[in-house]
């Protein structure tokens, strides 16, 4: 039986408050950004940005929950969170959407439309 790598959300990574890092980042598990990030992210798990992280750049990942502040592209092909003290500038496409109250957002949003069933 050949093995399969199973995202569990148990492993992840993390860049804390008061760390900066420039480049690319591409990574199979979680990510929580707690301080600043230049550069592009690939991620195949889920990207949390906490109220005191930062993103300056691009963002794909399958789910994505921001508390801080980004600006750049971000393409969410599952779910998209932004949490009441998240501060986006920058175009969204993403499956689905959640906005909180007092979330800024300065952009554009592409939502996925679903594909109809054909009737038999």
């Amino acid at each position: 039986m050949a093995d399969k790598n199973i995202n569990s959300g148990i492993i992840y990574n993390m860049l804390a408050t008061g760390s900066k890092i420039k480049g690319e980042f591409s990574s199979d598990s979680d990510f929580r950004i707690d301080g600043t990030f230049e550069g592009n992210i690939l991620c195949k798990g889920k990207v949390v940005i906490g109220t005191n992280g930062n993103l300056i750049g691009n963002l794909t990942c399958t789910n994505a929950e921001i508390m801080g502040t980004t600006e750049g592209t971000i393409n969410v092909s599952e779910m998209l969170s932004l949490k009441s003290t998240a501060k986006v500038k920058g175009d969204i496409k993403t499956k689905t959407l959640m906005i909180e109250p007092k979330a800024i957002f300065c952009g554009t949003c592409d939502m996925e439309i679903p594909k109809q069933t054909e009737k038999k």
